[in-house]
């Protein structure tokens, strides 16, 4: 953690939605003028795609089937690791990107699947925000959590995840219902080990909830909407949340627990404006008392 540097985490497994949390984070970044060194958690998988497909054709050789992009075998957590401790000690730090398609692999001339190079930061970034997969693993070689000043969990109930899931490897990825079972199925053990757990570090969990029959995911024919949904907002530490106006500014919202609030699914954008705003305030306003503390003793 640090007071200068700051770094921000969001995680979520594959269709939790951690990219709608995103937009809002880049929205309430573009607001405040925050310049954000923007991390993918992709580019830290160990295997590009042709690797990786060769990587899991070999496991099952071996009668490994469940070799998946959760685990610590196809995944740089060091790198992570490294990565969130040297930002906050100089704002420096070396990413890269994954290509997930044409579109954007045509401005590198590579192929869709591969990485890109490694390259530095740019300098003079007020935090680094990490959205991806890993953003508060602990394990016992590695723990990225303790890293980060505000780590963010987007955690759907699990049948709602893999509706996400198989709607949208379906018609954005083109991938049948079979493949799409069968890649749940061979990721469930490192599901269970690697990505649950980090919901036990993070400093705030969004869990949309549906209120609609979710009981069979594999032949739901929609996705439910957000006003078909409620979103239960967890607080590791309830210390400093105005939760009288949390509820006052959120219609028809709830205290479930004297650390969970229960929002309707359609003021979840709201909800993380009022909620995310005064914390990522409050991490520059220590940055900028810092630098100006260390700027004062330099001069004096």
């Amino acid at each position: 953690m640090s007071v200068k540097h700051p770094v921000i985490a969001v995680t979520g497994s594959s269709g939790a939605g951690t990219t709608s949390v995103t937009r809002t984070f880049a929205w309430i970044f573009r607001r405040e003028k925050i310049t954000a060194a923007l991390v993918e958690g992709d580019s830290f998988h160990r295997y590009d795609r042709a690797q990786m497909k060769v990587k899991m054709a070999e496991a099952s050789a071996k009668g490994d089937n469940h070799f998946s992009h959760f685990g610590p075998e196809t995944n740089l957590f060091k790198e992570i690791e490294e990565l969130f401790h040297t930002y906050g000690e100089t704002g420096r730090g070396r990413v890269r990107h994954y290509l997930h398609n044409e579109k954007e692999a045509e401005p590198y001339k590579q192929p869709p699947g591969t990485f890109t190079d490694w390259e530095d930061i740019a300098p003079d970034t007020d935090l680094l925000f990490y959205e991806g997969l890993h953003g508060a693993v602990v394990t016992p070689e590695v723990n990225i959590a303790k890293h980060a000043d505000l780590t963010i969990g987007v955690v759907p109930i699990i049948n709602l995840e893999w509706i996400q899931k198989l709607h949208r490897d379906r018609e954005s990825r083109g991938y049948s219902t079979e493949a799409v079972v069968d890649t749940i199925l061979r990721r469930m053990p490192d599901y269970v080990n690697y990505i649950c757990p980090q919901f036990s570090e993070t400093h705030i969990n969004f869990q949309r909830v549906p209120t609609v029959d979710t009981s069979n995911p594999v032949v739901a024919r929609y996705i439910p909407t957000a006003d078909e949904s409620f979103v239960v907002i967890r607080f590791a530490n309830p210390k400093g949340i105005d939760f009288p106006y949390l509820l006052s500014m959120i219609h028809d919202s709830f205290m479930s627990r004297p650390n969970i609030i229960v929002v309707p699914g359609g003021k979840m954008d709201l909800a993380m404006q009022l909620i995310l705003t005064p914390l990522i305030l409050k991490l520059m306003d220590e940055r900028r008392r810092a630098i100006g503390a260390v700027g004062g003793r330099a001069k004096s």
